[in-house]
């Protein structure tokens, strides 16, 4: 456990502590098999020692952290990211932690605790993963998005721990591509943070909507066009019993007692004080949030009780069959909800299903057609199949609105792209007989947008939300001389015409100031492709038959 962090973070301990209870009840009760290897199987080896399958599972822990740290989300949730990438990276973390045993690299507790409270302290990361607080308390944390999963406190620890030993492992491996001037860090500076003054046009679908029509036939043709772009993906239905925790918290208070749970609360208090609990102001809300949190603890456990009961009962059942979860349901006086068919990708659209629930509907078959409890953020869920439903392409009919909507955005943007086309060719024209940019535009009817100052580095500026639209912009005006404009670049909404007026001057007092911290950055920069260099290698080396199933995947 993480029994070092102390300070400002003394709240976080207890309630690991607190927590802990909670994941390992949701835990246990999840079904023995989550997917993935089994125990039997031969991970290989790597520096000569036997992978075993607990070294392969801390690994897959680590990555499934490292995604919702760094990506605000689980990497099965990330369509990009595939089931091969999500692999491969499991090794390179089991490498990578072979390889800091073997240089020595230690990490000690307090840097543990102090990398740990950072990272619990970042406002932007609170955000990302939608807690409201600048803050994020772990025991929210642990139970509403490591539990779920699967993953405690020990898992927590562990992550921040091999991170660590990562980044030292990094600067080992990596010191080689640490080495830059002080001459190539300024050229490299001016080069991403010189501003540019510039104008754009806009050519925007929303602008030609009014001018599109949309005969029948001309829509119908589009859909069977279109087809595969409507194509729906496998799909799953399930019926299932919810063990939702705040039903059993009045329960729970009173099988505790008022006087056992004050005694309980004033203990608790004593340790952590007011400051051990977040958002908390004065004792008197110190004490309710952990009479909440001990009460919850207690519901918890009855709710896993009861759900764990409910499974084996069902799964004692024969013959086995889906509807025996309505049977069973309906003589404990349960209620039995359905979800509307979800894909893969996104999960029930009712509510916000765990990870391990919308896997577990997919793993269902008419032979195994039940599966839990599943823990989620406050309930648990026992779960039968209803139905499959393949992949398909809907009828016209039942999607018209849908098809007629990406009809007109389809011949609008045509529109204006073609407006666009045209301007460019009236613009080149106007240039060349030495006409400036605004009279030009002016004289072709077209509105003229000042974009304030941006530079490659830039992130945002007022006039742009779209962030994949400043990007493209960045480009173009990087690769577009002062004095010219650019022709007409396609965005997904249309399209834009670029003109740079010039190069402002870099602020040297600025520069001169930023630079200690720009050049630390493309050190590590450096270092990390140095290590990534050597990763490759010693990866090919000590996995050669993963490393070919990458290369076959490409």
């Amino acid at each position: 456990m993480i029994g070092t962090i102390r300070k400002h973070s003394a709240w976080l301990w207890w309630f690991i502590v607190a927590a802990m209870a909670v994941s390992l009840l949701w835990w246990q009760a999840a079904t023995p098999s989550r997917g993935g290897r089994s125990g039997a199987e031969n991970f290989g080896t790597v520096y000569g020692e036997q992978i075993t399958p607990e070294m392969y599972a801390a690994a897959d822990h680590d990555i499934k952290l490292l995604y919702l740290f760094r990506e605000g989300q689980w990497p099965e949730r990330i369509a990009s990211v595939t089931k091969m990438e999500i692999e491969s990276q499991i090794y390179g973390r089991i490498l990578m932690r072979a390889k800091a045993e073997q240089l020595g690299i230690y990490i000690s507790d307090d840097d543990v605790a102090t990398a740990a409270d950072r990272m619990l302290s970042s406002p932007e990361l609170a955000q990302e993963l939608g807690f409201k607080g600048k803050t994020i308390p772990f025991q929210d944390l642990l139970k509403g998005i490591l539990a779920p999963e699967g993953l405690g406190a020990e898992d927590f620890q562990r992550f921040v721990r091999d991170d660590l030993s990562v980044h030292q492992l990094i600067q080992v491996l990596g010191l080689s591509g640490a080495l830059i001037t002080p001459q190539e860090a300024d050229a490299l500076y001016r080069r991403e943070r010189q501003p540019i003054s510039a104008e754009a046009v806009f050519f925007n679908y929303s602008n030609y909507l009014s001018q599109i029509a949309a005969p029948p036939a001309a829509v119908s043709q589009f859909y069977t066009n279109h087809l595969a772009d409507y194509r729906l993906p496998d799909r799953v239905q399930v019926s299932y019993v919810e063990f939702n925790v705040t039903n059993f918290m009045a329960a729970a208070e009173e099988k505790i007692g008022k006087t056992n749970l004050d005694y309980q609360v004033e203990n608790a208090f004593r340790q952590i004080g007011i400051e051990g609990v977040p958002g908390a102001t004065n004792a008197e809300q110190a004490k309710l949030a952990i009479r909440d949190n001990l009460i919850r603890r207690n519901a918890a456990a009855e709710a896993t009780s009861r759900a764990k009961d409910f499974a084996n009962n069902l799964f004692a059942m024969t013959p086995v069959k889906a509807s025996n979860l309505a049977t069973l349901a309906k003589k404990e006086g349960l209620t039995v909800k359905t979800t509307a068919p979800f894909g893969e990708q996104f999960g029930p659209e009712e509510f916000l299903a765990p990870a391990a629930f919308t896997r577990a509907a997919f793993e269902m078959s008419p032979d195994a057609p039940m599966a839990g409890p599943i823990p989620g953020p406050e309930a648990l869920y026992v779960i039968a199949l209803d139905k499959k439903l393949p992949s398909e392409i809907p009828a016209f009919a039942e999607i018209h609105n849908r098809v007629l909507t990406d009809f007109r955005r389809d011949e609008a943007r045509a529109l204006a792209l073609t407006a666009g086309t045209n301007f460019v060719y009236k613009l080149q024209v106007a240039l060349a007989g030495g006409n400036s940019f605004s009279a030009a535009c002016a004289a072709n009817g077209v509105k003229t947008e000042k974009l304030s100052p941006f530079s490659l580095s830039t992130q945002q500026i007022p006039e742009i939300s779209d962030s994949d639209l400043l990007n493209e912009l960045k480009r173009t005006a990087f690769t577009t001389p002062s004095g010219r404009a650019s022709g007409l670049i396609e965005t997904a909404d249309g399209g834009f015409v670029l003109y740079v007026q010039s190069r402002l001057p870099v602020d040297e007092a600025q520069m001169n100031a930023a630079m200690p911290q720009f050049l630390a950055s493309i050190r590590q920069q450096r270092e990390q492709e140095a290590f990534n260099i050597w990763l490759n290698m010693e990866a090919a080396h000590q996995f050669p038959d993963l490393t070919r199933k990458l290369q076959g995947a490409q």
